[in-house]
């Protein structure tokens, strides 16, 4: 059996335009989020930058070889040319920010791409804030100009979701995370209408954990009335009236993981996701898997993988991998060694590199036209800096591009991995990075060298 069903039938080559139209570009934002979006910096008057194509004696149109590969050079004029060809993506935490720290380097780089029009996307496992409210943080923290068309964070593809033939829209889910209220409501900003979180649960039915809840206060504070009430065995009531639970999400890194863990797997254990039941299909060694999660168990969606991250500490912390982790190792002795049939999203699996190829190939779009591009042509090129072989690197390098567009990965020196603590014996195969450097502006001197960029200096 599959150890991880990643993605799942709901993932599985997605309509990349039913995807970026369910995103909050600017003819589609809502009115609330438009109004948080309006404390964002207005953008400083740019200068008149566009590029040409010349060789590097002077001939327009010709090619040069730049570090072994063919690369055009750009110089800068008053009239629009042909756009470049190329864009970035930049992991956030140990490449753009130390927790709310910015990295030497970072600031300017994104100031240099955007004062000369260069498109680039913010790619992050990070989440648990609205991406409202994550770029107008981001955008004060870093001093650059950010909005939501080009932002991407784990939990951002759950919005396709609602959507479909398979929609989860009308359907009951439970999210969790750092903080479960916080994504209760970005759930809901999605579209999804009915959400529950633990803490519903536990303050309806205190019984279903016995012992001190770790965030007892957030509980309290939070919990909603359920729309319906758990299972009681010899109650005298009807399954169909019980509680039923469609789907799992995890939309973050939770914090109380006795609790979520005991939760999830009750539901994992279920009859057909209606809480307080026990499947006997269980163990049924005459079922494909011994009967485990074969009798409609809502799935179980992770928003991202990352065992580690870089954080203000000089040793990485652990991410929601591990709590994932948690969850996988519980279920195996539960189940006597079964596998847990999940769902994963964000970097390194490659859905979630071409749900963020196809915003930022929009987002480039829309740049390159208001710089008086209508044809801005083919991305040729995405450079992905990241610090984290497993996640931001392994993606850019197993990454097939439908367009053609090669995803080229920058390994920076500011977060995850380190020489002294991992070493370049740990980049090997898919983690292997096409070159490291110190940091998110020598990633972005890199790569215009390899285009043979003749703009402005970094």
């Amino acid at each position: 059996m599959a150890t991880s069903r990643i993605l799942g039938s709901a993932f599985a080559r997605p309509n990349l335009n039913a995807l970026t139209s369910s995103l909050p570009l600017p003819s589609q934002i809502s009115r609330h989020i438009c109004s948080a979006a309006s404390g964002l910096p207005r953008a400083t008057q740019k200068h008149t930058r566009t590029a040409q194509f010349s060789s590097l004696i002077g001939k327009t149109g010709g090619l040069s070889r730049s570090n072994g590969r063919e690369a055009r050079t750009y110089n800068t004029k008053s009239t629009p040319s042909e756009a470049p060809p190329f864009a970035f993506a930049f992991d956030i935490d140990g490449v753009l920010l130390h927790v709310a720290t910015p990295i030497p380097g970072a600031p300017e780089a994104l100031k240099f791409l955007n004062d000369n029009d260069i498109p680039f996307i913010l790619l992050t496992n990070g989440g648990g804030k609205h991406e409202t409210e994550r770029v107008k943080d981001l955008s004060q923290k870093l001093g650059v100009e950010l909005t939501t068309d080009n932002f991407v964070q784990s939990h951002t593809p759950f919005r396709q979701l609602v959507e479909g033939p398979d929609s989860l829209r009308e359907k009951t889910i439970l999210v969790t995370g750092a903080n479960a209220e916080k994504c209760r409501l970005i759930a809901e900003d999605y579209g999804f209408r009915n959400v529950v979180t633990p803490a519903d649960i536990l303050k309806a039915h205190p019984e279903v954990f016995p012992f001190d809840p770790l965030l007892d206060t957030v509980y309290t504070a939070t919990a909603r009335p359920l729309p319906r009430p758990i299972f009681t065995p010899g109650s005298g009531m009807r399954l169909s009236d019980a509680l039923k639970i469609d789907a799992m999400f995890v939309f973050n890194d939770p914090r109380d993981w006795a609790y979520d863990i005991q939760l999830i797997v009750d539901l994992l254990l279920s009859q057909e996701g209606y809480v307080g039941t026990y499947s006997p299909k269980n163990g049924d060694a005459a079922l494909p898997s011994c009967g485990w999660q074969q009798d409609g168990q809502p799935p179980l969606y992770f928003s991202n993988a990352d065992l580690l991250w870089s954080t203000g500490f000089h040793l990485p912390r652990f991410g929601q991998g591990a709590f994932q982790a948690a969850v996988v190792g519980v279920w195996r002795r539960l189940t006597n060694g079964h596998e847990l049939q999940r769902r994963v999203i964000g970097k390194p699996y490659s859905e979630t590199y071409q749900f963020a190829e196809r915003v930022l190939t929009t987002h480039r779009h829309e740049v390159l036209r208001r710089r008086g591009h209508h044809e801005p042509g083919t991305l040729k090129s995405v450079y992905m800096v990241g610090d984290n072989p497993e996640s931001d690197i392994a993606g850019a390098n197993d990454f097939q591009s439908e367009a053609g567009t090669e995803w080229c990965s920058i390994l920076v020196r500011t977060g995850v991995w380190s020489p002294e603590h991992a070493g370049e014996k740990a980049l090997q195969g898919r983690f292997k990075p096409k070159v490291i450097v110190d940091d998110a502006r020598e990633a972005v001197r890199w790569a215009l060298k390899r285009e043979g960029w003749t703009g402005p200096a970094l």
